[in-house]
C-alpha cells in the first residue's frame, strides 16, 4: 500500500531507520522547527498521525514511526514492550538529527512517550499524552482477566482482525466503516489510514500487524513495571488530552475526570484538557479532533 493513500496538506515523505530487528518505516509532515516526535496506538499506524500534521501545517515538523510489527514496520519483530519501542524512537530521532522533541503519544503510544522520557529525558522537552500513557482504573472483573482476556476486552474487534483474512482493500475498508466509534466519523484520513494497513495479495489479504507484537506490547503497558517505574520518577511537563467516548464511542470514556485527581497531585507539572465531541479514536483520526488537539500544542509551544 502506498504511504501517499490521501492528499497531504503539508510536506510528507517517509525514511527508514535501521534497529535492532530490521527497519523502521517512519513519516515526517511539515518542514518547521517546531518538532514533534509521535507514537501510534496499540493497532495503529503512523498515518494516525496524518490529521494533526495537517492541522499543525509547515511551521512544524511531525515524524512519526511506525511502531515495530506494524505497517511499513510490520517485518521488525520482537521482542517488544514499551522500552524496546521508547529505544526505537530515539534512534529515530538521531537518524532525523533531533536532539530533543515534544513527543506525542495516542493510546498506547501515551505509555511509550512516558518510558522515552524515563529512558532519555534529555531527548524530551514535554509530553503531550492522547487518551493513553496513564493507567486505566480496571473494574475488579478486568483485573483479574489474563493479558490476552484483558486486550480482547479492550480493544475487541482490533485484536480480532488480526486473525482474518479479506478479499481486497475495499473489503477491509468495509470491516472497519460499521465501527461504532468510526461510522459517523468516517473520513479519507480514517480510511486512508486503515488502507495502508492491509497487505498481501487479494483474495487472502492480512492486517500488517503482528498479533505476537501486540500481546507483547499489551503485557509491557498492563502488567510491567517500565510504566509505573517511568511515572514515579516523571518530572517533564504533561499535557493530558482525554476524549469524552470510550473506543466504542460509548460512556463512559477510558478516563473519568476523578480518576485523574491523583495524577493531578503527583506529577509536578500535569495538565489536563478534555478534547470535546471525540471518542478514543475520533481524538486524533478525525479533523474536529486533530484540530482541538493541534490548537492546544501550538499554545503550549509558543508559550
Amino acid at each position: 500500500m502506498s504511504d501517499k493513500a490521501t492528499t497531504s496538506k503539508v510536506a510528507y515523505e517517509t525514511f527508514d531507520v535501521e534497529v535492532p530487528g530490521g527497519s523502521l518505516h517512519v513519516g515526517r509532515w511539515g518542514t518547521g522547527e517546531r518538532v514533534i516526535v509521535a507514537a501510534h496506538g496499540i493497532t495503529g499506524n503512523h498515518l494516525g498521525m496524518h490529521p494533526l500534521a495537517d492541522q499543525l501545517g509547515n511551521d512544524f515538523t511531525v515524524i512519526a514511526p511506525d511502531l515495530r510489527g506494524r505497517g511499513g514496520s510490520f517485518e521488525v519483530k520482537g521482542p517488544a514492550g514499551m522500552a524496546r519501542h521508547a529505544d526505537d524512537i530515539v534512534a529515530v530521532m538521531d537518524h532525523a538529527g533531533v536532539g530533543d522533541a515534544v513527543v506525542l503519544g495516542h493510546s498506547m503510544g501515551g505509555f511509550v512517550a512516558v518510558v522515552l522520557a524515563y529512558r532519555a529525558p534529555e531527548r524530551v522537552r514535554s509530553l503531550v499524552l492522547v487518551d493513553g500513557g496513564i493507567p486505566l482504573d480496571l473494574p475488579p472483573a478486568l483485573a483479574e482477566l489474563s493479558v490476552e482476556e484483558l486486550t480482547r476486552a479492550i480493544i475487541g474487534p482490533s485484536l480480532d482482525r488480526l486473525r482474518m483474512t479479506f478479499a481486497s482493500a475495499d473489503a477491509y475498508i468495509d470491516f472497519w466503516r460499521p465501527h461504532p466509534a468510526l461510522a459517523d466519523a468516517w473520513n479519507d484520513y480514517i480510511e486512508a489510514h486503515y488502507r495502508y494497513d492491509i497487505g498481501g495479495t487479494p483474495p487472502e489479504m492480512r492486517p500488517r500487524v503482528s498479533e505476537e507484537i501486540i500481546l507483547q506490547d499489551a503485557g509491557s503497558e498492563l502488567a510491567q513495571p517500565d510504566v509505573t517505574e517511568a511515572l514515579t520518577d516523571l518530572k517533564h511537563p504533561v499535557i493530558f488530552l482525554r476524549a469524552p467516548r470510550g473506543l466504542f464511542n460509548q460512556e463512559p470514556p477510558l478516563y473519568l475526570d476523578e480518576s485523574l485527581d491523583q495524577w493531578r497531585s503527583k506529577l509536578p507539572e500535569f495538565r489536563d484538557e478534555l478534547i470535546t465531541d471525540t471518542n478514543h479514536f475520533t481524538i486524533m483520526m478525525a479533523p474536529s479532533g486533530a484540530s482541538q488537539v493541534a490548537e492546544i500544542i501550538k499554545q503550549s509551544m509558543s508559550a
